[in-house]
């Protein structure tokens, strides 16, 4: 199986996780020792190290922020590619709130491979999408479904 098809066998199973809320689907494809950095202007960008604290943190940032719009939508800008051994894509993901405008955010995303696991995961986002996400959550914040108790 290449990277590639091994990258889009996660994609699935993350899209699975987040159906169910239940991230235990994603341990076969992040080594133990897994990396998640996100490249972007606060409060976006942070490094999360080991499988464990990648999933609780999937976990706590679709919680706080994916699960509190109406809906999200994930789309390919670019497909999956194996840019010298690493699978390579941009992605946008696009959110809707009852009464108020439909954000989207693009960003572009890396992952580094060790065999058949992630061994590093990377996400950058643009300032202009973390600009533009801020403004949009401080105009229409308050639309949001509360914070899980």
């Amino acid at each position: 199986m290449s990277i590639v098809d091994r990258f889009t066998a996660y994609a699935a199973a993350f899209e699975e996780a987040y159906t169910r809320d239940d991230w235990s689907n994603l341990d076969p494809f992040f080594t133990g020792d897994a990396v998640y950095e996100t490249f972007a202007d606060p409060p976006f960008g942070g490094l999360i190290e080991g499988r464990e604290a990648i999933k609780a943190h999937f976990k706590q940032i679709c919680a706080a922020f994916d699960r509190r719009f109406d809906s999200r939508t994930v789309e390919l800008l670019t497909p999956p590619a194996d840019r010298g051994g690493k699978v390579w894509f941009r992605w946008a993901a696009v959110y809707t709130l009852a009464g108020a405008p439909t954000l989207r955010m693009e960003g572009e995303e890396t992952a580094v491979f060790e065999a058949d696991r992630i061994r590093r995961l990377e996400d950058r986002m643009p300032a202009a999408t973390v600009q533009r996400t801020q403004s949009y959550l401080a105009e229409h914040g308050a639309r949001l479904k509360p914070l899980p108790a």
